[in-house]
């Protein structure tokens, strides 16, 4: 999502900037033949990188929550006069547009890769139905082969997107029914019904779907740390009271969740929802002198969506040129991972300015998905 002035804190940029990059090299290690020949030189740091760095993708999950609560509902409720219909239709096309370049990217990179190489990173060409599937975020869905690393999350992301979205348009909703037939306004009391469904829906995630592999293609298996993403913006922003037992309560979930089953996965999601809630706030004035170290970070967190696009191509590429033209020793192999990963990072922020944020003006600009009337009742 784009940035929020409210907020808004270089800790965000840092979990953004660091999770985006474990990613990175979780692929490096995953993926290309460059990283069997290197691992002679670190066999332990590429062995943690393919089994363990995947688990920054947690990272995202609760920072995509808690930004979602931070843009969509950020006093715990769905805004009056707020289109669903719209505002999912705007998050298809944030999510999709840049999307799609990448998909070119990446089906032209693998046809340029398999000329130099033969590795089983590399995808078959792609039908016209596997595009179609791809470009509706359904290839998971249909059990159609990934044309790129990561994709899965995007369609992931769209899905938890609209499940929260749909919760708090339904406690409207139903608050307002209720209203009608009592003396109370659904405008009453610190923040309605949105906080408990979210709650027990983030119960059930961690304590049930999330433990059944066959739902790891669809967001109730992802929305205990989304969830816990949402209910640590709105606590951040004094919406959950009282405050003390809001948070002792995630804690006791998280704990709970970890008892009937360890997974490191929730262990990262939960610390990160919390660290996110209780992160001190830093001064307008402290932001706006930060220094070049923040700045770098910043940076790299804006750019992240971009890296975590573009990446997998990049990394095809200089694969295939490494292992087909330079000597396959770790040294040399070693290079090309190195490579690897800053011409993604390079790449990704020459993605970013020329292409993703130049689209995200352009739907912004879209005002049949969001209306006036939307941008009026966030004020």
């Amino acid at each position: 999502m784009p940035p929020q002035s409210a907020d808004r804190h270089p800790h965000i940029d840092l979990f953004k900037a660091v999770a985006c990059q474990l990613i990175v090299l979780h692929h490096l290690a995953f993926y290309g033949p460059m990283a069997d020949h290197a691992d002679a030189l670190a066999p332990a740091l590429f062995g943690w990188l393919y089994d363990h760095a995947r688990v920054a993708v947690q990272v995202f999950l609760v920072l995509g929550g808690y930004l979602c609560a931070q843009r969509l509902a950020p006093h715990a409720r769905w805004p009056a006069g707020l289109s669903l219909p719209g505002e999912l239709g705007q998050r298809y096309l944030r999510l999709v547009l840049p999307y799609a370049v990448m998909l070119v990217l990446a089906v032209a990179a693998s046809a340029l890769a398999r000329r130099w190489m033969v590795h089983e990173s590399l995808s078959d060409p792609p039908t016209l139905t596997a595009l179609l599937a791809h470009l509706l975020l359904l290839h998971d869905l249909l059990d159609i082969e990934a044309l790129s690393a990561g994709v899965w999350y995007v369609a992931i992301d769209l899905q938890l997107f609209a499940m929260l979205a749909v919760l708090l348009a339904g406690c409207a909703a139903l608050e307002r029914r209720w209203a009608r037939g009592t003396a109370v306004s659904a405008t009453d009391g610190q923040s309605g019904w949105a906080p408990a469904v979210v709650l027990a829906g983030v119960a059930l995630s961690l304590l049930g779907f999330n433990r059944e592999p066959d739902w790891d293609e669809a967001a109730p298996y992802f929305f205990g740390a989304y969830g816990l993403g949402v209910l640590a913006r709105w606590w951040r922003g004094s919406l959950l009271r009282p405050a003390r037992t809001w948070s002792w309560g995630l804690v006791a979930l998280i704990g709970l969740a970890l008892v009937v089953e360890w997974r490191t996965r929730i262990a990262v999601a939960g610390l990160t929802a919390l660290a996110l809630m209780h992160w001190p706030r830093q001064p307008a004035g402290q932001l706006a002198s930060a220094g070049r170290v923040q700045t770098a970070i910043g940076a790299l967190g804006r750019i992240s969506y971009a890296v975590f696009l573009v990446h997998f191509p990049v990394c095809l590429v200089v694969n295939a040129l490494f292992t087909r033209f330079l000597p396959l020793a770790p040294e040399v192999q070693m290079l090309g991972v190195l490579a690897a990963w800053g011409i993604s990072v390079a790449a990704g922020a020459v993605f970013h300015r020329r292409v993703e944020a130049p689209l995200m003006r352009w739907v912004s600009s879209l005002r049949w998905v969001g209306g006036a009337q939307v941008a009026e009742a966030r004020r």
